[in-house]
C-alpha cells in the first residue's frame, strides 16, 4: 500500500438500499463499508440482498492497486442497460479481503438510501 494510503473496511448494521428508476434493486441490513484515502465512502452488500436476476456478467475488469481487479455487472431493468453500475472484487489483494463477492454500487449512478442504526 503506498504511503498514506488506507483502505479500512468494518460490518454495519446500517439499512442500506439501493434504487434505479424509482425501482428497489438492493436491500441490506449487514453491508460491509469501505473507507479509503481521497475516495467516498462505499456500502458493499452482499449478492442475496441484491436482485441478481437483474444483472449480468462481461468481461469488462479494473484494476486497483489498494483492492485487486474489480469486474462490472451491467444492470438490464425495464428495457434499459446501465453499464458500470456495480461492482465486485472476487479475487482482492490482502488488505481487502472483506469485500469478497460483495457488491459496490455507484453512487452517481443509482439512487442510495443508508439509515443508520442505533
Amino acid at each position: 500500500m503506498s504511503q498514506g494510503h488506507t483502505v479500512t473496511t468494518a460490518q454495519s448494521n446500517d439499512h442500506v438500499e439501493i434504487r434505479v428508476d424509482g425501482e428497489v434493486i438492493a436491500k441490506s441490513d449487514r453491508p460491509v463499508v469501505l473507507d479509503e484515502t481521497g475516495l467516498p465512502r462505499r456500502y458493499y452488500l452482499p449478492r442475496d440482498d441484491v436482485r441478481m436476476d437483474l444483472f449480468r456478467t462481461t468481461t469488462f475488469q479494473t484494476v486497483c492497486p489498494f483492492k485487486g481487479d474489480a469486474s462490472y455487472l451491467p444492470l438490464d431493468l425495464n428495457g434499459q442497460s446501465h453499464d458500470g453500475i456495480v461492482w465486485s472484487y472476487d479475487h482482492p489483494i490482502h488488505g481487502a479481503a472483506e469485500i469478497k463477492d460483495l457488491l459496490c454500487f455507484s453512487p452517481d449512478r443509482v439512487e442510495m438510501t443508508v439509515t443508520p442504526t442505533a
